[in-house]
């Protein structure tokens, strides 16, 4: 990698089932926390970081992730008119702060097949790829997928964000092990899905957030479909391990589920904690409910 990440790609098809009936009519990536939708949140860090294109990879009935990144002229004019000058340029700030691009994941076949649907908005150069469902609380100005651009563009190798988790949990994530870098990073030799107990390579779970070479979308051309039909990323990260060309980053921050009930809800108590508008509020009444 020889230039600053420029693109990232956010994968939004997925049907979200695990927060039926919330997301019946409301994409998963929208639902919020405390007040800023998830998938904002992911775009922010990518912008932090200096991108200046994300490709949102959509599916059907998902246009209220495109509509909230667009001018909204109605509601920018009533707040005008009512003298609401924060808000409007809240909402302004939503639609200018990137550039961003969806395309269509017109099956569910998998992470793979989804971030090889984003090739033609990629085109043929280095990228990022963002997980909404992880969501990454770092240090101001150091987001997480820019730490793992810093590494790629150190190294000239592709990246993973790793971070260690139990050993009775290892086997619900992807999982890499490999040798000791600079850092406290690895060069990972191993790359596998959700392995059997007793199996994982190591106690460092694969994070949602990924840069990746151009030429990893012609290896997930020849990745073949695995369990449930699905092209899985991870098959074409084992590749790139293979190759010597993956290093595990451990990055600096925070990280929270929000693809999972008590995740999301952890992460809105978290987020809130950090605002001073309802800190004190919030923890008053933690404090009454736990007694």
């Amino acid at each position: 990698m020889n230039h600053p990440l420029r693109k990232v790609v956010i994968p939004a098809a997925g049907l979200g089932t695990r927060f039926l009936p919330a997301t019946k009519a409301v994409p998963k990536e929208m639902l919020p926390i405390v007040d800023v939708p998830a998938i904002q949140l992911i775009v922010e860090e990518a912008v932090q970081a200096g991108v200046q294109q994300v490709v949102v990879v959509n599916g059907r009935a998902k246009g209220s992730i495109e509509d909230h990144f667009d001018r909204s002229y109605e509601l920018e004019d009533t707040l005008q008119k009512k003298g609401k000058r924060e808000l409007f340029e809240q909402v302004r700030r939503i639609s200018e702060m990137v550039r961003l691009i969806s395309v269509r994941q017109k099956e569910p076949m998998g992470l793979g097949h989804a971030v090889l649907a984003a090739r033609p908005a990629v085109g043929d150069e280095w990228f990022g790829v963002l997980l909404g469902d992880d969501l990454i609380d770092s240090p101001p100005g150091n987001p997480a997928i820019g730490q793992l651009a810093r590494v790629s563009m150190q190294t000239g190798k592709a990246s993973v964000a790793l971070m260690p988790v139990p050993d009775d949990q290892i086997h619900l994530y992807g999982c890499a092990g490999g040798a000791p870098i600079e850092g406290g990073n690895i060069e990972i030799q191993k790359i596998v899905e959700k392995p059997p107990r007793g199996t994982a390579p190591s106690n460092l779970a694969v994070i949602g957030r990924y840069i990746l070479p151009p030429d990893a979308f012609a290896i997930l051309e020849k990745v073949k479909p695995g369990a449930g039909g699905e092209i899985q990323l991870t098959d074409a990260l084992a590749v790139l391990a293979q190759q010597k060309r993956l290093v595990g980053v451990r990055f600096e921050g925070e990280r929270h589920d929000a693809g999972d009930r008590l995740g999301y809800l952890q992460a809105n108590i978290a987020y809130a904690l950090k605002r001073p508008d309802l800190r004190d509020g919030l923890l008053a009444y933690l404090k009454k409910v736990v007694q």
